[in-house]
């Protein structure tokens, strides 16, 4: 292509010297004849519709060059906006993975604290029903005392009372005897 381009360039040159002669022998006052008038046109007419074609080819050559520069352009362009999706979808899928891990760590902390909470309840209600317990025996306890005591108490009581009744009714036989033995009596 670029030595098509060459002999193109070199076909011009020769192409600007004849006509470069041409003046010159106008100016000289050297007049043709009307074969050579007719040729000279000939060849003029197929040098304008040469340089016509040429310019319509490189035209072409630039338009072609052109189409392509703006394709890669194009396809730069499309691969800086799928790079940047990518990147923004990437980013995307990391925030919602970040806030997904801070949100499990979250409901773990809140189970924890849960879990905690509860178990801190069940101590305390342990605890509670322990004293509940503790409280209850302590009460039975008292009241079974209490019920030994009177039962003591009662016991002496009796024992008591049974006693002062047999002393009185051996005073009372004494008291008897006395009276119908007058004569033991010194």
């Amino acid at each position: 292509m670029k030595g098509e381009r060459e002999r193109e360039r070199e076909r011009e040159r020769e192409r600007e010297r004849e006509r470069e002669r041409e003046r010159e022998q106008d100016r000289t006052g050297q007049d043709r004849t009307g074969k050579e008038k007719e040729r000279k046109g000939k060849e003029r007419k197929g040098k304008e519709r040469k340089g016509k074609e040429r310019k319509r080819k490189e035209k072409k050559e630039k338009e072609k060059r052109k189409k392509k520069k703006k394709e890669k352009r194009k396809e730069k362009r499309e691969k800086r906006k799928e790079k940047r999706e990518k990147r923004r979808k990437e980013k995307k899928r990391e925030e919602k993975r970040r806030k997904e891990k801070k949100r499990e760590e979250k409901r773990r902390k809140e189970k924890k604290r849960k879990e905690k909470k509860r178990k801190e309840k069940r101590r305390k209600e342990k605890k509670r029903e322990e004293k509940r317990r503790e409280e209850k025996r302590r009460k039975e306890k008292k009241r079974e005392e209490k019920r030994r005591e009177e039962k003591r108490r009662e016991e002496k009581k009796r024992k008591e009372k049974k006693r002062k009744e047999k002393k009185r009714k051996g005073k009372k036989g004494e008291r008897e005897r006395k009276v119908s033995h007058p004569k033991t009596d010194h």
